[in-house]
């Protein structure tokens, strides 16, 4: 029994560490606060009209009105009640979120660590390391909660693919089919796509080694237990993973219809779109040097600082020079903005360059290859060539915005290569020689980057970036500021030098055996944390928590959003210019929007954007029904009234049969919605009958409302088109005429139309895509096997281990 204990008692450490840590530096938590998130304000708005519905009815609507005009729910809040992965995932949430991402991230780690055999009590350490990686802090304070859940579990997918292919096949396949699972589950498929890269890098390697071993066959076992639970996992998550696919064809990750502007245009997301938050080349060297282009957009530089004294020795109010001191545009690199730096910390840099001159073998070259690549990556339109290959050829990739995120592979692989080298060390694998070479190179090389930094990073940098020009500053505060941003790149890259030497004292002391195991794995641990944890609290501190009303209601109706609400007919559409329409869902927490927040709109609506609504076509307003636009007005918002909003349906008495979609969407300059129509020449069979002049005479109305069902009366002496104010949409979306399957089609680039006979008729439209009945049963019995297979081989495990 007592070597049993002696045996679990690291891991009993590693999991209370690895929850006490996340909870400590999220202590708020435990006072029941919670944490207020941008992104999870912005998703409550997008979601509010679904999740209403199902707690007033008990019914799941797939679709939504209250963002962008109408769009499927699919990736805004569906449940997949199929797949039992969510309830595993419910019991890893053991110490709540947000402590509990980090929880996991320290855990899957870990688990990876282990596969690796490296010393428990070491893993603990290099746990630690990845899990405070100050881009996981900065994920979490935005509220990317899916991108944070799908990281933590990365690792140990690659855990259980590593076991699989080192001939553990029952385990590879339970602990690989299940993490895979769980990472699909958290519904991040860009993080899942990183992974995969990291994971086909590993593959790799372990390929070429079984082919100069002549050891291909099993090999090929393993790969097919990996395909096996690869299949089970996507099983899981076929539901989810069915309408991402099927619906992002149809989003700005699709390929546009338009013609224009084809430079630009990839089989995905636009080129300047996809690149917008491009790493810079020299902006790399912040995960050595957190501040060394400005921290994030705005930082408090304190009292202390050049701004401050400055403008108080020029005549600024305390409070408002205080105020800019505490929101200084301190950050000056290229992306548009930013809330902090990849930093991985100094000494996991120091031992990832210690790595790569201590270990032996190919395995470092594999990680070392998709580290760099990464990195290179990460610079998108900085470094063009590789980024065009990439976003034109290599599959899948276009379809992802923001490239920097690509860094969280370094992340991964940075402080892995780094263990794996102190794993050598603790190994006593390490001769003298070879210790003290590779020491003094990777002191030299890491800590030369500090001191170069440290002694000429003031001459070698602008410290100026295009927010300067933005900011309308007297020339004479901006040349302070960069005073301000030379001193933060100054003190960072000091305290990087500090950390390194102290971390390289630290390995020096325990190779020649001045320190003992225990100190020596207690003091790293330390050092890496203490570094990560002030950074950390620069970008990610407490001061967002908030009382849970607070953060279950974040927005707070205006007079404007109350007078519009007062209208007995709630069934329209509003657009809000007090806030940035298309790039917010606050507006969408109370009324209909025609704007939002999402970052897979339908790629039409998409179009309707940009060339008309940000144009101020009110044409196009109308069609949309937009009745109330809210502007800025001397005491707050004001709620403007439209009286040319078109309403939810009307007869049209003529049609514009155009060629194409640049056709369509430049037909929409100039016309009256009212009365004409403009439709692509691929729906002109669905008008047949229709004749040009008539007079749209008759009314319909709508009679009843659901998110996901319409009901419309119609009264009319002839045969008519009607347009609907709602966005066309087929796949899920079907017609009704009195009860009875009846044709529709789209019109105005947008929205949708149908014939309607002479006389009282009801047409009703119902959102019910065929797939998602179909696909739950998939989900759940791949989930189910998934469960059962790795509860059958953690009983075997315990099983063989109680029994020796």
């Amino acid at each position: 029994m007592n070597s049993i204990f002696s045996k679990i008692k690291p891991h009993i450490v590693a999991l209370l560490l690895f929850m006490a840590i996340p909870l400590a530096y999220f202590y708020p938590q435990l006072q029941g606060k919670r944490l207020a998130q941008h992104d999870i304000a912005m998703w409550k708005g997008s979601a509010k009209e679904i999740l209403d519905y199902k707690a007033k009815t008990g019914e799941e609507s797939l679709w939504t009105n209250s963002m962008f005009g109408g769009m499927p729910a699919y990736l805004i809040s569906a449940n997949y009640k199929g797949n039992l992965l969510k309830h595993v995932d419910s019991f890893l949430n053991v110490v709540g979120r947000p402590a509990s991402y980090i929880f996991l991230t320290m855990l899957g780690f870990y688990i990876l660590l282990l596969v690796f055999g490296v010393n428990p009590w070491l893993a603990i350490v290099g746990s630690i390391a990845y899990g405070l990686s100050t881009y996981f802090l900065i994920v979490i304070g935005a509220g990317h909660n899916a991108k944070i859940h799908a990281i933590a579990y990365v690792a140990p997918t690659i855990a259980g693919m590593i076991l699989a292919l080192r001939g553990q096949l029952f385990a590879g396949l339970a602990v690989f089919g299940l993490a895979f699972g769980l990472n699909l589950n958290a519904g991040h498929p860009q993080i899942t796509y990183y992974g995969a890269l990291v994971m086909a890098s590993v593959y790799l390697y372990y390929f070429v080694e079984a082919f100069k071993a002549k050891a291909l066959r099993m090999f090929t076992k393993a790969t097919g237990i990996l395909l096996l639970a690869a299949v089970l996992a996507f099983g899981a998550n076929f539901t989810y993973l069915w309408f991402t696919n099927d619906y992002g064809k149809d989003t700005i990750r699709g390929k546009s219809e338009l013609t224009h502007d084809r430079d630009n245009r990839t089989s995905g997301l636009d080129k300047d779109y996809a690149t917008q938050w491009s790493y810079g080349i020299a902006e790399t060297f912040n995960l050595l040097i957190p501040n060394l282009m400005g921290g994030s957009s705005t930082m408090d530089v304190g009292e202390k600082s050049e701004t401050f004294r400055f403008l108080r020795q020029n005549g600024v109010p305390y409070g408002q020079a205080s105020s800019i001191a505490q929101n200084l545009p301190t950050y000056w690199g290229p992306q548009p903005s930013t809330s902090g730096p990849v930093y991985l910390g100094a000494i996991v840099v120091f031992l990832f360059v210690f790595g790569m001159f201590i270990l032996k073998g190919r395995f470092k070259w594999f990680l070392f290859g998709i580290t760099v690549l990464a990195i290179m990556l990460s610079w998108g339109k900085n470094f063009n060539f590789l980024t065009d290959l990439f976003l034109n050829y290599f599959p899948f990739y276009n379809k992802f915005r923001t490239v920097s995120m690509i860094l969280v592979i370094a992340e991964l692989t940075i402080p892995l290569l780094g263990i794996l080298a102190l794993k050598e060390i603790v190994d006593g694998k390490v001769t003298k020689d070879d210790f003290w070479k590779s020491f003094k190179w990777s002191v030299g090389l890491v800590g030369g980057i500090c001191l170069l930094f440290l002694l000429l990073g003031k001459g070698m940098l602008s410290f100026s970036g295009s927010i300067d020009n933005q900011l309308g500053w007297p020339k004479e505060i901006v040349e302070v500021m960069r005073k301000d941003r030379q001193a933060l790149m100054w003190n960072d890259a000091f305290r990087s030098l500090f950390f390194v030497l102290a971390g390289a004292v630290t390995i020096a002391l325990y190779y020649m055996k001045k320190l003992k195991p225990t100190l020596f794995f207690a003091l790293l641990g330390l050092l890496i944390t203490v570094d990560l944890w002030v950074v950390n609290k620069r970008f990610m501190d407490n001061k967002n928590f908030e009382l849970p009303q607070q953060v279950e209601a974040p927005f707070t109706p205006t007079d404007a959003d109350k007078q519009i609400l007062a209208d007995n007919d709630p069934n329209f559409r509003v657009f809000n210019l007090t806030v940035s329409p298309f790039n917010d869902a606050s507006t969408s927490y109370f009324h209909k929007s025609i704007g939002g927040y999402h970052g897979a709109k339908l790629r039409r609506y998409q179009d309707l954007i940009d060339f008309h609504l940000s144009k101020g076509n009110i044409a196009v307003f109308n069609m949309l029904n937009t009745k109330y636009i809210i502007q800025p007005g001397k005491e707050g918002p004001v709620a403007v009234y439209n009286p040319d909003a078109l309403g939810h349906a009307w007869f049209v008495d003529s049609v514009k049969v155009v060629n194409n979609a640049d056709e369509e969407i430049e037909a929409l300059n100039g016309f009256n919605p009212k009365s004409i129509a403009v439709v692509d020449k691929r729906f002109e069979q669905y008008l047949r009958g229709f004749e040009q002049g008539k007079s749209g005479q008759g009314k319909i109305e709508l009679t009843e409302y659901r998110p996901n069902r319409l009901k419309y009366r119609s009264d009319s002496p002839v045969s008519q088109l009607a347009v609907f104010s709602e966005i066309y949409y087929p796949k899920g979306w079907q017609a009704y005429l009195d009860g009875t399957p009846a044709d529709h089609f789209r019109v105005n680039y947008v929205l949708r139309a149908m014939q309607i006979p002479a006389g009282n008729h009801e047409i009703e439209f119902v959102f019910d895509p065929p797939m998602w009945k179909k696909g739950m049963y998939i989900d759940l019995a791949s989930s189910l096997l998934l469960i059962l297979t790795f509860v059958g081989w953690v009983s075997f495990s315990l099983y063989k281990t109680f029994k020796e």
